[in-house]
């Protein structure tokens, strides 16, 4: 299961519903926003995305790491919007059988998504600049940095 949403993601709900009668982990890996960045400090930060591309290419990593592992269940909030700090802008959570499996299944989605889901984070700092973040291979359609690609307005 997979979604992007715009409002607060319900950690404790998330992790009921992925439970499973053979799983002996259940893992949430929730990214969190930090109040720096690039030595900087962040006061908040807003994420848009092409939301049917990210979607479609979400399913393909959770799909992918279900044949890479023996996942009873997974589960992939995105949230979009504007983020305070400490809010937690994705929550990935894995049932297995065994610890290793969740932590490497979670490694793999998390990282996977960061590199080449079309979902664009821009970083709001203190002093009143803000930059788009350049994590997704995505980015390259940029022209100029401080404009997102046409695709997510």
């Amino acid at each position: 299961m997979y979604s992007i949403v715009r409002n607060e993601i319900e950690l404790d709900k998330l992790r009921l519903r992925v439970q499973h009668e053979k799983a002996g982990a259940v893992l949430i890996f929730c990214g969190d926003i930090r109040n720096h960045s690039q030595n900087q400090e962040v006061s908040f930060l807003e994420y848009e995305a092409h939301e049917s591309m990210a979607l479609k290419q979400i399913k393909n990593i959770v799909n992918s790491a279900k044949k890479k592992w023996n996942l009873h269940k997974v589960e992939v909030i995105h949230r979009l919007g504007k983020l305070a700090i400490k809010d937690c802008s994705i929550a990935i959570a894995v049932a297995t059988s065994h610890r290793h499996e969740a932590y490497e299944a979670s490694k793999y989605i998390i990282d996977t998504i960061k590199h080449t889901v079309p979902i664009w984070k821009k970083e709001h700092f203190v002093d009143g600049d803000s930059e788009w973040s350049k994590g997704c291979e995505a980015t390259s359609i940029f022209i100029n940095d401080s404009n997102p690609p046409a695709a997510i307005k």
